[in-house]
């Protein structure tokens, strides 16, 4: 029997993003295996790329082969220093460093490495690439694969044509700032990979009728996870449990809410097994009390005293003092939301479209992206200080907002669909495409870098650089 022609088109449309997938998989994959820093005399080489990451893997390293947070023996080996550090008194009444890090995610991370130390006996001495590599597939590259083939399902329910559908697995795969960080240890990657499976939970609860447990507490601790990564998700914790509430109370309190429950007691926990207090460290930049600013230290590198970063940024750490430039600069300047990730604009037109869409379910995910998006930005852009306004440092994007990927990729549907039916529109939509792809390349394999609008910027001398 001939199967029906939309039958035919779903498992032609499956096809396309599976070869999407497979291409992305495998980029991301051949630049994490040749990621190698090394500087500029070539003695020093190692596979992370910025004090960043190092910082999250000291914590890592500390746990499994210490089995202590503090970091202070191992940061000073050669290839593990790193600024992304602080100093406080631990438990044992003694001053130590501690990645600056939120623990959480090392400690999750740590587990892994334990399991593959235990199963080969490699560490991060002998066999330094190895695992890194082979951890970060893991923890990068296969959730990315997961997310997408959970956008893929995503994409085929509220999409209505062909060439649409395709345009937004493309831009999932090759157009987001998600595969350029998924070559290092972050936690950017992790939150958009939490979000997707939080948003797909959420969809299959308002959109399906589905009222199993299951899938309440997968979209509570999935989007508790995010906020664990990137604090203020919180927004989405609380917008998502408002939703679920309307729509099934029971449900939502007696599981959606012990999810959600469960990260915020393991983030604490893991917090204050780590440095003895309840609050991250970022939350310990105290102004007036000397002790209570774990960022006030000195430390040795190479037999060289120096004081902590932080008490004299550099560069684009210093903060930018007018919030009318940062806020310029986030939406269409040097890392530009749109202007590096200009495919974001078909997003918001999607968010309009939907808002006046007769399905409740789409209205009810537009006021959901929507909202979270304005909330975010105005925390990001409006209520951080001078400090804080550094566009996420050395970074080649606006790494504060990559979670909403997947949100955002949802939401561009409706305007891809809208695209399709016209040679012109789908041409706009492949030249915004083609400038993504472009941002999200051009730091070849280190995501650590300034975006190529600032570099061109920095080329025509542009001011205040």
């Amino acid at each position: 029997m001939t199967a029906p022609p939309e039958d035919r088109l779903a498992r032609l449309r499956w096809g396309v993003y599976l070869i999407l997938i497979a291409v992305a998989a495998g980029n991301m994959t051949g630049r994490l295996l040749a990621v190698n820093s090394v500087d500029r005399a070539g003695a020093l080489r190692r596979p992370f790329l910025s004090a960043n990451d190092r910082s999250r893997w000291l914590t890592v390293r500390a746990l499994v082969e210490q089995g202590t947070y503090a970091i202070d023996e191992i940061v000073e080996e050669p290839n593990w220093d790193t600024i992304d550090m602080v100093r406080h008194r631990g438990s044992d009444g003694q001053l130590h460093f501690y990645s600056s890090k939120p623990p959480l995610l090392a400690t999750l991370v740590g587990g892994e490495y334990w399991l593959l130390n235990a199963a080969t006996g490699w560490t991060f001495v002998n066999h330094p690439y190895e695992i890194d590599r082979l951890m970060l597939l893991t923890i990068n590259v296969l959730p990315l694969v997961v997310m997408y083939l959970l956008l893929g399902r995503l994409v085929e329910r509220f999409g209505s044509a062909d060439w649409g559908r395709i345009f937004v697995m493309a831009a999932a795969t090759l157009g987001t700032f998600l595969t350029t960080f998924a070559v290092v240890l972050n936690n950017h990657v992790v939150a958009a990979v939490s979000a997707a499976v939080a948003l797909y939970a959420l969809v299959r609860i308002i959109d399906d009728g589905e009222r199993r447990w299951r899938y309440f507490a997968i979209a509570g601790l999935a989007a508790a996870f995010v906020a664990a990564d990137e604090l203020p998700a919180l927004s989405l914790v609380a917008l998502m449990g408002l939703m679920l509430l309307w729509q099934a109370p029971r449900e939502t309190l007696l599981a959606y809410l012990p999810g959600a429950l469960f990260v915020v007691a393991a983030f604490f926990e893991t917090n204050y097994l780590a440095h003895d207090s309840w609050l991250p460290p970022y939350m310990h930049r105290s102004t007036v009390d000397a002790s209570d600013n774990w960022y006030n230290y000195t430390y040795t590198v190479n037999g060289e005293e120096r004081p902590s970063y932080w008490l004299n940024r550099q560069g684009i750490d210093r903060g930018e003092a007018s919030r009318v430039t940062y806020a310029l600069q986030v939406l269409v300047g040097h890392h530009g939301i749109l202007s590096l990730s200009p495919i974001w604009l078909l997003s918001l037109w999607g968010i309009l479209i939907w808002l006046r869409a007769e399905d409740q379910t789409r209205r009810q995910l537009a006021w959901l992206v929507g909202t979270l998006t304005v909330v975010c930005l105005v925390f990001y852009i409006g209520l951080r200080p001078q400090e804080d306004r550094n566009y996420g440092g050395m970074t080649s994007g606006f790494r504060w907002m990559f979670w909403f990927t997947p949100l955002w990729l949802l939401v561009m549907v409706p305007a891809a669909d809208r695209l399709a039916n016209s040679t012109f529109g789908k041409a706009i939509a492949l030249a915004l495409l083609t400038m993504s792809v472009l941002s999200v390349s051009y730091p070849t394999w280190n995501p650590w870098t300034h975006p190529w609008i600032y570099r061109w910027l920095e080329w025509c001398g542009w001011p205040g650089l």
